[in-house]
């Protein structure tokens, strides 16, 4: 399995026709779930542990994999299902989210699995926000959630982030006429890009998927004759979305020649050297990982000020962080 995982090449063949490669497995049932491939990196059997105390109830331990501590997350308890400890066909997944390397304690592994992104569907309406479904996927007859692994991690890892260190924003700066499209289908990624933007009084527009961004930037366009390079000095937008991925919207967006130069900004918490092949490979401006608020300010106010006439600088505090993950 580790050879379907090891190279960015292999990974970035996808990119651009809207299909997801996903990893099927098992947690304490016969129920089969899905995860990104894009982010993980092996696939273990369970390893030795090392016990953290006062860690996260849901973190087993830390194992230690070629000269690094990785902590190790009971996927099962973590979604409130049973526990996967002792489980003779348990395997740990090794991936990254964040810059951080972390393991996922899951069932059974199936199989490997490339579908389009537009077979898979949002999670029905009702579930609330604090439900772990991503999507759904139709698999050899048979329902498959795709998990948001991603969700999990940030759940237990960053319970809480607090935004501080910013040097309040110039009002001079002339935001009058313009907004910044937000595509994610996480409640929880839009929410924090929405309150990471408020600090520069800019509207900020959202959209669940790639296929209702590119639906509402072609009405604004063609319909309502918005010049959308201008009045959109960003569009940031997730990598894996439902029905149309962020490579895809993108390839899209360059393809039209009303939306060709829209400043398109990848928002992923994949690694920075697959996202820097993954920003060249479908032409993305550039890209900005998840919960980094200093990065995702400055980007912004650079492109208003690069849209704005007469607007002021605008700096961005240096002598701390704007960001600080509190337990």
């Amino acid at each position: 399995m580790a050879g379907v995982l090891d190279t960015v090449d292999a990974r970035t063949q996808l990119v651009g026709k809207n299909r997801l490669e996903s990893l099927l497995f098992k947690l304490y049932t016969d129920k089969v779930y899905a995860m990104n491939v894009f982010k993980i990196r092996e696939v273990l059997q369970p390893i030795a542990l090392t016990n953290i105390p006062e860690s996260h109830p849901y973190i087993l331990g830390v194992a230690h994999i070629r000269g690094q501590a990785i902590p190790v997350i009971d996927l099962g308890r973590a979604v409130g299902m049973q526990s996967l400890v002792g489980r003779e066909d348990a395997v740990v997944v090794i991936s990254e989210y964040y810059g951080s390397i972390q393991g996922f304690l899951v069932g059974s592994v199936e199989r490997i699995i490339n579908i389009e992104w537009n077979d898979i569907r949002e999670p029905p309406d009702g579930l609330g926000e604090s439900h772990y479904l991503t999507a759904t996927v139709l698999v050899d007859e048979e329902i498959v959630e795709v998990l948001d692994v991603e969700k999990v991690y940030a759940d237990i890892v960053c319970p809480k982030i607090e935004y501080h260190g910013m040097q309040e924003i110039s009002t001079d700066l002339n935001t009058e006429g313009l907004a910044i499209l937000v595509v994610d289908d996480s409640s929880f990624a839009r929410s924090h890009l929405c309150k990471i933007l408020s600090k520069i009084n800019i509207e900020v527009i959202t959209k669940n998927s790639g296929a209702a961004a590119f639906d509402f930037l072609r009405e604004e366009a063609y319909k309502n004759n918005v010049n959308v390079a201008k009045k959109y000095p960003l569009v940031i937008t997730d990598a894996e979305m439902p029905e149309m991925d962020g490579y895809t919207l993108t390839v899209n967006c360059r393809n039209d020649p009303k939306l060709k130069d829209l400043y398109l900004v990848l928002h992923t918490s994949l690694s920075g050297g697959f996202n820097k092949s993954m920003v060249e490979k479908v032409g993305c401006d550039d890209f900005i990982p998840k919960f980094d608020p200093r990065g995702t300010v400055e980007l912004a106010v650079e492109r208003i000020q690069a849209l704005s006439k007469g607007g002021s600088m605008v700096t961005v505090a240096d002598d701390t962080e704007m960001s600080k993950v509190v337990e």
